[in-house]
Parts: C-alpha cells; sequence; structure tokens
C-alpha cells in the first residue's frame, strides 16, 4: 500500500498541494481564507503530475533491482519440510 501511495498517488498529487502551497504563501487566498478553485490551472496540474507519474514509474522500473540470469526454482515440500524458492545459476 505504501509502494502505491508513494510511486502512484504521490506524484500525481504533488503539483497540485505545491501549487496550493504557493497560492497560501503568496497570500492569494480570497478574503476568506479559501483557494479560488474555479481560477486553478487545472489541465497543468493534471499534465505536470502525470509527467512526474511517468517518471517516477520509469525510474522505480529501471534503476531498481538487477536481473537474475538462471532457473526460478519454486517453494517445495521436502523430506517434512518447505524448502524456500530460490534461482539456479544458469550454465
Amino acid at each position: 500500500m505504501l509502494r502505491v501511495l508513494l510511486t502512484i498517488v504521490l506524484p500525481l498529487l504533488l503539483p497540485t498541494a505545491i501549487y496550493v502551497g504557493w497560492l497560501i504563501v503568496a497570500h492569494r487566498v480570497q478574503r476568506n481564507g479559501t483557494v479560488p478553485w474555479v481560477e486553478l490551472p487545472w489541465v497543468w496540474l493534471a499534465g505536470a503530475g502525470l509527467l512526474l507519474l511517468v517518471l517516477v514509474l520509469f525510474v522505480v522500473h529501471v534503476h531498481f533491482g538487477a536481473p537474475e540470469t538462471g532457473t526460478y526454482v519454486p517453494p517445495r515440500w521436502e523430506d517434512g519440510r518447505i524448502v524456500p524458492s530460490h534461482i539456479e545459476p544458469g550454465k
């Protein structure tokens, strides 16, 4: 669940959160303390979120984990105990 939050939800919402935070810090909120939601650049924020999502998914896919060479052996029951899965080195 945390992986989904960090790799999908956070990149999608981060540009909007930063923009709304900037509006609040820059005192560009309305007099009653609310953010003018109609005036937000939704298309640009959605595009930035999608771009950040694609970048994060690319980095996670390309840079984490090394490809394993060999044959995968699934876990099995042997002599009354479970032998865990492993990868036997290739020839």
